[in-house]
């Protein structure tokens, strides 16, 4: 035994007991292969998943070095079962890969023939598959090169995918480094992309995967699609393209609810991308009018499960997912594994943060006791009730009301999920609203005006969590949320890490 802060469970839970020395070395050494599941005051919750491992397998983290780094800040003796399971979860990665093949198309290679014939045993896999060409090698059809990575991390034996990608039509993009500089890590993300091929870069809110994004297309140098959250997010990106880039005005289109440019660099929204006419997806034809070298995924956790289906089909296209979590509420973290690729690059929160390039932040909880009043209806509410009656009483109202007070100069944003709540604390506060039904002219004005200083205080509802760029943004109030939801939290703590 020794006196380590991490506490490794047969259950493939990890306690990691943040008073101790260690726990913040420990915590950058755990987390490119361990999922945060809860982070309370004194014990924070990891957990070991077979995505996790295989992610951190394909970032170039070997079952050694995990073993290692368990053994290592473990404060007792690490679970023999735990250190079996490890091993054999990592040594799956890569024990099939597609590979391109002249004759054939595509091909699915082995270094363990049993685990091939595993494989094309099983019911979902055998329509996928062509001829056998030796005990190594079967042929795939190349239509269901995205398919048969969904099936096989499904059976798990997920693959490597090196088949290649089309370059895409040829367009001239570089960086236009003038009056600022890529900082070292976003170089390492892009090039880590760009040498894998296909996959996720995850980065902090505020740490730039905007130019990462930039980046990784001077690295393409070919017409590039870029998939967004919603129309303000588009033109932000449009803007540091403009700023960061040589590409000029007429290089950028936006495909949005209000245009549908197509241009060399287009900048298209999920929403549009989804939306249906006549119960056909009818814009999703975008992916396909157009030779694409290069497809940029933004805030990939969000991806509509129609672009999934879309995205299995092109996967000879290059495809780079940008996001500050790979946690997803649906948990379908398997397919943005499967088809858009594994994480090729990430980096600790806290390492940018003592590097200077994001603001150190300070979380505290106040907790706000219900009047005799409001416990009494809280009582009787139906359950299903209760938890927003509990983020939208008065008595959280006034204690807003005192905080906002309390540091009156700051930029500070109040952030929730009940309508109904915000605009209420608009009146009070005498400060503007962003919700979604919000015009996207009015959203740009307003987050301008609070850029710039003009606007302290500003209420947003969760159409802010994703994609906006608050700079000056020092106080988060979070008033009410999608309880408990991880993707959320790390979000909306971006809104004030930028420095």
């Amino acid at each position: 035994m020794t006196d380590g802060p991490l506490i490794v469970q047969s259950d493939k839970t990890l306690l990691l007991d943040i008073d101790h020395p260690l726990s913040t070395e420990c915590r950058r050494a755990i987390a490119p292969f361990a999922e945060l599941e809860r982070s309370p005051e004194h014990i924070h919750t990891y957990r070991l998943t077979p995505l996790g491992l295989w992610n951190a397998r394909a970032a170039g983290h070997d079952a050694e070095q995990v073993i290692d780094t368990l053994i290592k800040y473990s404060r007792y003796a690490v679970p023999h079962s735990i250190l079996i399971d490890v091993a054999e979860t990592m040594s799956r990665y890569g024990r099939l890969r597609l590979e391109a093949d002249p004759i054939h198309g595509l091909i699915l290679v082995t270094t363990d023939s049993a685990v091939l014939e595993e494989v094309i045993r099983a019911k979902k896999i055998q329509p996928l598959l062509g001829a056998r060409i030796d005990k190594e090698t079967i042929a795939v059809l190349p239509s269901q090169r995205g398919q048969i990575k969904q099936s096989l991390l499904r059976l798990g034996w997920p693959a490597e995918d090196f088949a290649g990608y089309v370059d895409g039509q040829a367009h001239e993009i570089a960086l236009l480094q003038e009056d600022w500089k890529i900082r070292p890590y976003q170089e390492l993300a892009a090039e880590g992309f760009w040498h894998g091929g296909s996959g996720v870069v995850v980065l902090p809110c505020g740490a730039g995967k905007t130019i990462v994004g930039a980046a990784a297309m001077a690295h393409a140098k070919a017409t590039t699609l870029i998939l967004v959250t919603n129309t303000v997010a588009a033109r932000q990106w449009r803007e540091e393209l403009l700023k960061r880039t040589t590409l000029n005005e007429d290089e950028i289109g936006e495909y949005s609810g209000a245009k549908k440019e197509i241009r060399p660099v287009t900048i298209a929204t999920y929403q549009v991308m989804t939306k249906k006419k006549n119960g056909v997806y009818a814009h999703l034809d975008l992916f396909d009018s157009y030779d694409w070298g290069l497809i940029i995924y933004d805030e990939v956790h969000l991806l509509p499960a129609p672009i999934f289906r879309f995205t299995a089909d092109i996967q000879s296209r290059r495809r780079l997912g940008l996001t500050a979590t790979l946690v997803r509420e649906d948990g379908m973290e398997g397919e943005v594994f499967s088809l858009i690729g594994p994480k090729r690059f990430d980096v600790p929160w806290k390492e940018i943060e003592s590097q200077g390039y994001i603001a150190p932040a300070e979380c505290i909880e106040v907790r706000v006791n219900l009047t005799e009043a409001e416990r009494l209806l809280y009582a009787t509410a139906e359950v299903e009730n209760r938890y927003r009656y509990c983020a939208t009483t008065r008595t959280k109202r006034d204690v807003v009301e005192e905080l906002v007070k309390k540091h009156q100069g700051e930029q500070i944003l109040v952030i929730g999920q009940y309508i109904d709540q915000l605009d209420e604390l608009s009146e009070v506060l005498g400060v503007p609203v962003i919700k979604g039904e919000t015009p996207v002219k009015e959203r740009e004005i307003l987050f301008n005006k609070f850029r710039s200083g003009e606007l302290t205080t500003l209420v947003v509802s969760k159409v802010a969590n994703f994609s906006i760029d608050l700079p000056d943004a020092t106080i988060a109030i979070q008033v009410s949320g999608a309880f408990g939801s991880r993707q959320e939290e790390a979000q909306r703590l971006g809104r004030i890490l930028r420095p």
